[in-house]
């Protein structure tokens, strides 16, 4: 044998043990990429309706957001209507509760001056002989 068929011989072998490890490699490519194709046929035929049903979906959250804000916005304004009537009730108190007591103070005062002029007139009429014109 020459060198030249050695050589032959040799890159004849390598050539085949490169073609027995290639082709196991090649068939489970050829299968991952089959069942890639697969996948995104299914993917095609299932995406659309999912992204309309998301679609959809986002436009109802946005719509009962939307709801949501008036809703706020209403209860706003009732909340701040009715934070002013406690206002305005708590002021009628304070005005009822301090007239009451001033009322309260100035009827004390007609009593206890009314009590004490009975009693200057009991004491003249009784020292006058009940003439009370100081005659």
């Amino acid at each position: 044998m020459t060198f030249v068929e050695i050589a032959a011989i040799l890159v004849a072998v390598a050539f085949a043990v490169l073609v027995g490890f290639l082709v196991p490699m090649l068939v489970q490519i050829r299968k991952t990429v089959a069942e890639s194709e697969q996948l995104l046929a299914k993917m095609n035929h299932d995406l659309p309706p999912l992204i309309d049903e998301l679609r959809t979906m986002s436009h109802k959250v946005n719509d009962l957001a939307e709801q949501a804000r008036g809703g706020v916005e209403h209860a706003t304004v009732l909340l701040h209507a009715v934070g002013e009537v406690g206002e305005s009730v708590q002021q009628v108190h304070n005005v009822v509760r301090g007239s009451s007591g001033s009322m309260l103070t100035n009827v004390a005062s007609v009593v206890a001056g009314f009590k004490a002029a009975t009693q200057v007139m009991k004491e003249r009429f009784r020292e006058e002989g009940g003439h009370h014109n100081g005659g």
